[in-house]
């Protein structure tokens, strides 16, 4: 799985003008599902997630994760982190797992982070959606499980 994480003072996504998923301060998660990701890969990059130092301690150090300090996630489904931009100039995606395993790991993922005890939004599959977001510092961390 990919993931592109951002550290936020607050972050939200709207699919038609509704808001269906925010949060704020902690993690807004970009995710992308690869055709080699199971169950065990969605739960392990959860665990890696919850357990980052990414957040200020009391001396200004990023020493805290997203559970030490009591901060929430917003997900959201990002095919587009499959990109394959090695050839022309139009980015293609048949990296990215089919729909349905995609979904299936999304919801998955998403479901780990709150089984870790990290409280989690999620965006809506599929859907044309629109993310808005405050980046705390700016922390943006990309992770591939595939590394």
């Amino acid at each position: 799985m990919r993931a592109l994480l951002q550290r936020v003072t607050e972050a939200s996504v709207k699919v038609d003008g509704a808001q269906v998923g925010a949060t704020g301060p902690g993690l807004l998660i970009l995710v992308c599902a690869m055709p080699e990701d199971d169950f065990d890969t969605a739960r392990a990059l959860a665990l890696k997630i919850s357990k980052l130092r990414l957040f200020k301690d009391e001396a200004g150090k990023m020493n805290l994760s997203v559970l030490q300090t009591g901060g929430s996630a917003l997900v959201v489904s990002q095919f587009t982190l499959a990109a394959d931009t090695s050839r022309g100039n139009r980015p293609g995606f048949s990296g990215a797992a089919k729909p349905d395993q995609a979904e299936t790991l999304y919801l998955q993922f998403a479901h780990a982070l709150r089984d870790l005890g990290i409280a989690t939004q999620t965006g809506q599959f599929g859907a044309d959606m629109a993310v808005s977001l405050t980046n705390d510092g700016p922390v943006t961390l990309w992770l591939d499980t595939a590394d």
